[in-house]
């Protein structure tokens, strides 16, 4: 199916897309909401809660989870996305990577981090320095690792005492399970795309976060055809849908 010349086609991207590049998906076997900690569960580490009331473990946790894959690379489908219109809900800074110079990382960044502060108030969004602790990183067995050195390191980076300060503390630039879209990750632009697009083609995802449940239904509203491109794509009840049974890979090669 080639794209029309004119046609504003907006692309919306998960986990699936960088898993060509080693980084792991969020529900597969090895993903990241299916590790948790030694004490809890990943629904319950990934939430704002856990890092206002026990940080340490909250770092600890998203620095082996996330932070270590900072280093990783875009892959093919990357580059070839540099130039279109994007939304993505990886984290991974890998669009970046690639080129594309105005996508939207609508869940954030693992490079980079805010003052901690109340949703919804005004922030600048700084580079997280990860380097401070990279002694860390040549170490790929966790139990090789000195967590007391960690813990002190991870504290000290966020700037964190006991517990964050507001307006004091750094929090990862990531979107948790109990905070909400706000302008902060450009949530209205990201609604202007979706209502200005003539086509919508999803990439690699399992359609179980808000913002492609929001995209789905802004599609229904203004009629919009959409697209679904995953090897396993989730089934959608919408009549103006197309499915590619394929990886984003082997799409970009037979349509790119």
């Amino acid at each position: 199916m080639k794209n029309k010349p004119s046609e504003n086609i907006l692309y919306i991207t998960g986990a699936g897309v960088s898993a060509e590049s080693g980084i792991p998906t969020f529900r597969g076997r090895d993903g990241y909401w299916t590790i948790g900690s030694e004490n809890y569960t990943p629904q319950e580490m990934a939430t704002r809660h856990m890092y206002e009331n026990n940080p340490t473990e909250f770092l600890r946790w998203y620095y082996h989870r996330f932070a270590t894959y900072r280093n990783h690379g875009p892959n093919e489908v990357h580059y070839w996305l540099a130039d279109k219109n994007l939304i993505t809900q990886n984290i991974d800074g890998l669009d970046g990577k690639a080129g594309n110079k105005d996508y939207i990382a609508i869940h954030g960044r693992l490079d980079q981090m805010t003052l901690f502060h109340t949703q919804g108030d005004p922030v600048t969004v700084i580079d997280t320095p990860w380097d401070e602790i990279e002694d860390n990183d040549k170490k790929h067995d966790e139990k090789q690792i000195d967590n007391t050195k960690l813990n002190q390191q991870l504290l000290s980076l966020f700037s964190i005492n006991q517990k964050p300060e507001l307006d004091i503390s750094y929090k990862p630039f990531v979107l948790l399970f109990d905070e909400y879209y706000t302008e902060l990750y450009r949530i209205s632009e990201a609604q202007e795309r979706m209502q200005n697009a003539d086509r919508i083609i999803f990439m690699g995802t399992s359609f179980s976060v808000n913002i492609t449940q929001m995209a789905l239904e802004t599609a229904m509203e203004f009629e919009i055809p959409i697209e679904i491109v995953d090897p396993e794509p989730v089934e959608v009840r919408y009549r103006n849908i197309h499915y590619h049974r394929m990886t984003a890979l082997k799409y970009i090669h037979l349509y790119g």
